[in-house]
Order: C-alpha cells, then sequence, then structure tokens
C-alpha cells in the first residue's frame, strides 16, 4: 500500500514533467508568428493573417492548419469564428476541459521573439482564415443571381432585333446648310396643257427656264436661307443693266433698241417636316427700257407644290401655280403694231391628286383646273382691240397607272381628258371654239444610277370642237424633263412639250405647239459657272397656211464671290420667222449685274 501510494504520486508527477517537456519542445520548436492589428475600427485583432516565419527567417505564406483533433483520436472540422462570437468560447471552454490547448486557440498576448519564445496574454479569439464582416463586404463584390454564363447566352441569342421596314424614319430638321438643288424644269410641260403657250416667244420660256439659281459645285458658295418656323426660306435679288436691240420683238423696220434695266427677285421655299413637304418657287421681274417705253413689261410665274403622306401606300398631291407675261404685238393672233404697250396674258391653275400604292403598282388620278385671261390692247389712235373673247377655262382628268420594275424605272400610261369652255360662246369672229380633248401616253420614269433623272413620254391626242366649221385636229403628244448628270462638273437639262393651243385666225381649229429646250451647265472654278443652252419653237396653225419657226440661244455667267454676292452675265438671242406679215423678228439683248442672296 505505502509502496503503491507512493508510486501514484510519483508517477503523477512525472507525467505532468512530461507534459512540460512537451510543451516546451513544441514551444521551441513552433515558428515565429507575424500578427496585425485589424485595420477595421472595432473590430478584434487579426493575428497572423496568413504569415509565418520561412526557413531564412522571412515571412512567407502560411499553410492550410490540419483539422482539430477530437479526445477520441477523430478530426473535427476547424471552426470558423470571429473573436467574442459563440464559436470562440466553444473552443476555448473544450481546450480547457481537455487539459490541453487547442491548437486552434491562440495566445493574443503571446508576442513571438526573434528566439522563438512567446511572452504574456491569451487571446479569446479563433485562429481566423476567414475575414471579418467589414472586410468581406469591402472586398467582395456583391452577388448576382444567376449565372454569368446564363445571362450572356440569353444576351447574345434572346435580343430582339426590329426589322427596319417596320421602324418609322423621322428626318430631323437640319438648319443652317444649303438645300438640295431641285430642278423647276417641270414648269415647261405644265404650260403644254395651257391655251396661250402658242403665244409665247422661246425666249421667254428659256428666261423662265435659266431664272432659277445655278447649283454651286461648292458648298461653300451654296446659298443658306433663313429659317422661318419649320420652312427654310431662300430669296434672291439680281439688278441688271445692259443694252436690247429689240425690246418690241418686232420687225426690223419697226425696231427701237435701248437700254435695258431689269429687276428680278426670286423666293424658294421648302418645309423641313419629317413627313409631308411643302415647297414652292416664286419669281417677279420687271425689264425698263428707258429709250423705248413701250416696250417695257414685266413678268411673274410661281409653282407652290403640297404632298400629304396619308399613310404608307396613299399619298395626295396638291399644285398651285401661275404665269404673267406679255404679248407680242406682232403676233398673228393679235397683228396690233400700232398698240401703245404690250398687252398681258395671265395663266393661273391648280391640281389636286392622290396616288394609290399596290406594291409595285401605283395608280395616281388628278383633276386640273386653269384659267386664261387676256388684256384688252389700247392703240396709238385711241381705240381698243377686246380680247374678252379669248379668256377661257380648262377642266383636266388625268389617270396615271405605273409599275416599278426598279428603283431606276418606272413605266406608265397616262390617259389625258380636257375640255375648254370660252367666258364667250362665241368670239369676235362668229365662232364657237369651245372643245374637248383626249391624249393617251406611254412612257418611262428615270433614274439611272443617278446620273440621268426625270421623265419622258409620248402618245397620241385628238380634238373636237362644238363649231361644225373647225375640223378635228389629231397630233402627236411628246413630253421630257430629263437631268443628266454627265460628270460632277457638267449637267445637261433636256425639256421638251406639244400641245394643241387656241387662235383667233379664222378658219383655223388651233395650233399644234412644239418647244423643246437644251441647256448645259458647266462648273470652270469651285466658284465659277457657265450655262449655254437653246430652244426651239414651230406652231402649225391648222387649216391655215401660217407657220412659225423660232430659235433662241442663251450664254449665262456666274461668279460667286462669296455666298451671298454673285456676279451675273447674260447674253439671249431671239429670232422668228413666221409666214404671217410683220411676225418675225429678231432680238440681242446683252445684261450685266450682281444677284444678292441675302
Amino acid at each position: 500500500m505505502t509502496t503503491r501510494a507512493v508510486f501514484v504520486p510519483a508517477a503523477g508527477a512525472a507525467l505532468a514533467l512530461g507534459f512540460v517537456g512537451l510543451s516546451s519542445v513544441a514551444t521551441a520548436q513552433a515558428p515565429p508568428r507575424f500578427d496585425a492589428i485589424s485595420p477595421v475600427q472595432g473590430a478584434p485583432d487579426n493575428p497572423g493573417s496568413g504569415l509565418d516565419a520561412g526557413a531564412n527567417g522571412l515571412p512567407q505564406l502560411r499553410r492550410r492548419l490540419p483539422d482539430n483533433p477530437n479526445s477520441d483520436g477523430r478530426t473535427t472540422p476547424a471552426t470558423l469564428g470571429l473573436g467574442g462570437e459563440s464559436g470562440a468560447g466553444a473552443s476555448q471552454s473544450n481546450a480547457t476541459s481537455q487539459g490541453f490547448q487547442d491548437p486552434n486557440t491562440f495566445r493574443l498576448d503571446d508576442r513571438v521573439t526573434m528566439s522563438g519564445e512567446r511572452t504574456g496574454g491569451k487571446s479569446t479569439a479563433v485562429f481566423n482564415r476567414g475575414l471579418s464582416p467589414a472586410l468581406r463586404f469591402r472586398a467582395a463584390p456583391s452577388r448576382r443571381n444567376g449565372s454569368a454564363i446564363r445571362g450572356t447566352i440569353r444576351e447574345s441569342t434572346q435580343t430582339s432585333v426590329q426589322s427596319p421596314r417596320l421602324t418609322p424614319v423621322v428626318q430631323e430638321a437640319v438648319v443652317g446648310v444649303p438645300l438640295p438643288y431641285t430642278a423647276t424644269g417641270s414648269r415647261l410641260p405644265l404650260l403644254a396643257t395651257n391655251p396661250a403657250l402658242g403665244l409665247l416667244t422661246p425666249g421667254f420660256i428659256l428666261g423662265t427656264d435659266l431664272s432659277r439659281p445655278i447649283p454651286a459645285a461648292d458648298p461653300a458658295y451654296a446659298q443658306v436661307g433663313y429659317r422661318i418656323g419649320t420652312f427654310t426660306v431662300l430669296p434672291t435679288f439680281t439688278q441688271s443693266i445692259g443694252y436690247d436691240s429689240n425690246p418690241d420683238q418686232t420687225t426690223r423696220q419697226f425696231a427701237k433698241s435701248s437700254a435695258a434695266l431689269r429687276t428680278e427677285g426670286t423666293v424658294d421655299f421648302r418645309s423641313d417636316w419629317s413627313s409631308s413637304s411643302l415647297g414652292g418657287s416664286l419669281r417677279g421681274a420687271y425689264l425698263e427700257t428707258p429709250q423705248n417705253e413701250m416696250a417695257s413689261r414685266p413678268a411673274a410665274d410661281g409653282i407652290v407644290n403640297l404632298r400629304v403622306d396619308a399613310n404608307r401606300d396613299l399619298r395626295i398631291d396638291a399644285q398651285g401655280r401661275f404665269l404673267i407675261d406679255t404679248q407680242r404685238t406682232t403676233t398673228p393672233n393679235l397683228q396690233a403694231a400700232s398698240a401703245v404697250s404690250r398687252p398681258l396674258v395671265a395663266l393661273y391653275g391648280a391640281t389636286l391628286g392622290a396616288t394609290q400604292t399596290f406594291n409595285r403598282l401605283s395608280v395616281t388620278l388628278s383633276g386640273l383646273v386653269d384659267r386664261s385671261e387676256f388684256e384688252d390692247v389700247r392703240l396709238t389712235n385711241g381705240g381698243t382691240i377686246r380680247q374678252a373673247d379669248r379668256n377661257l377655262n380648262q377642266y383636266s382628268l388625268r389617270l396615271r397607272t405605273a409599275y416599278e420594275i426598279n428603283p431606276d424605272l418606272s413605266p406608265f400610261v397616262d390617259v389625258i381628258g380636257d375640255t375648254r369652255v370660252y367666258d364667250q360662246r362665241i368670239d369676235s369672229s362668229g365662232v364657237q371654239r369651245d372643245s374637248d380633248g383626249v391624249g393617251v401616253l406611254v412612257g418611262a420614269s428615270l433614274g439611272l444610277a443617278r446620273q440621268v433623272t426625270g421623265e419622258v413620254s409620248a402618245g397620241i391626242q385628238h380634238r373636237s370642237y362644238a363649231d361644225r366649221t373647225l375640223r378635228d385636229i389629231d397630233a402627236p403628244l411628246v413630253n421630257a424633263t430629263l437631268v443628266w448628270t454627265a460628270t460632277p462638273l457638267t449637267t445637261v437639262r433636256f425639256n421638251a412639250a406639244t400641245g394643241v393651243t387656241e387662235t383667233t385666225i379664222p378658219g383655223s381649229a388651233g395650233v399644234l405647239t412644239e418647244v423643246a429646250t437644251l441647256e448645259v451647265q458647266h462648273d470652270l472654278l469651285r466658284n465659277l459657272s457657265i450655262v449655254l443652252g437653246g430652244s426651239v419653237l414651230h406652231n402649225e396653225y391648222k387649216n391655215s397656211t401660217i407657220r412659225d419657226n423660232g430659235f433662241s440661244a442663251t450664254a449665262r455667267l456666274d461668279y460667286r464671290f462669296n455666298r451671298w454676292l454673285t456676279l451675273r452675265g447674260t447674253y439671249i438671242y431671239q429670232q422668228i420667222d413666221s409666214t404671217s406679215a410683220f411676225s418675225s423678228f429678231r432680238d440681242n439683248t446683252f445684261l450685266i449685274g450682281m444677284r444678292v442672296n441675302p
């Protein structure tokens, strides 16, 4: 018993010394630890945040610690806790109850010296291989729901693409840049249906066509205009001075030359709407001849077009037009050489139509109303020649069916019917000149590679008269408006029109009038343009021997100093050879002036 009692305390002491020795050896062999202070205020220290001493004494990344050994030899996963949490307290309690220190439990105030010894203190925090909530929040981005791969596939495969055909195109208005040039050559074919076309000289037709501004080759010299509401307005004023050899346009024995002062103003405008459009061109001019006051005369013309896009397949078009000119006093229809001045003739009218599109097929129905009025002629002897019996109204209906083969070619068929009704049922010669006409034309609208644009048509017309003494007229119909952009510096314009116009010659039912105009524009420099033009006119008085053959030529030079100031020089030659007495003439006109585009 004594021996056993003595042996038990001795064994306990030996066992205690063994544990102390092992602890000392373990403490002596433990590598130095690199503790850190937590950078987050209010959070516990984070000792040994991932670093241990290497073989050379320098810090290196810490290896992953093994799981905690349990008392029964099994391993229990290390608890990832934070200082002061329940996980830390449980580990500490477990370590105390087992009689040894848990490897995951360390002393916060144990400072490791260079010799590997620890000094003082004990930490309540478990070794932390994770970050504190504040650090975790700062270091890790917010988690997004769903899979990144799934989202990427959805974005690349399930993106809805809208068809361009179903997307409405809204054109924003552009201000401060020159407007695209639009040809006004359509004026000439419009005059083909007017009863006074045979009364106009080729010089007027060519002069009207050439009165429009020459488009500048360089946008730096193009007119900008003014922005007024939703419209862009381009006003122009031209003052010229020169010489006219025969302002009366009469025979050589009665010709009287004079200095010429020509004042002209034009206003072009166009809407800046996303759909539909309204635009036009208005011109007024006055020719003053101081040495021959009887030859002084005004001239004006204008055209306004409105397009309403009712829907994708329906378009409504409206047009208003007018023309004011003076008659030659020696024309076969007047023969008033002793007139005090040239009498005025006014033409004005309107068109209303609609175009319905069925895929590539389009049908256009238009109604036209035109009015012609003639001024009475005052004679030098105090007498007057009344022309009220020449005033008339013309009502027309046009049906066009077109098929678009491609954007550059659209053939069409036109059917035209009209009736002419005079204010006075019987004219001064006792003839009733009311008539009805019908015509058929076949043509095509062209846009060949953007170089040749316009339309050309040909057909036949028939006209019958209310008075049985007047024979019906069958005549060809030819209309053309073409613009050929030969090169970026050269443009060619061609206009042609035919029609049966009215006359006062007894026994003659009407005049077959044919007019053609050709002009070539070439830009010699960025700001220097030249235009050479010519026109021909042929009048055939049906059931009469009277024939008129006319020719006109024009040369015009524009030198632009800047956007708003242009120097213009013009030369016009006109000639009419007629089988009617005193109806032939020749005229030369020279003008030089300044064109202002404010």
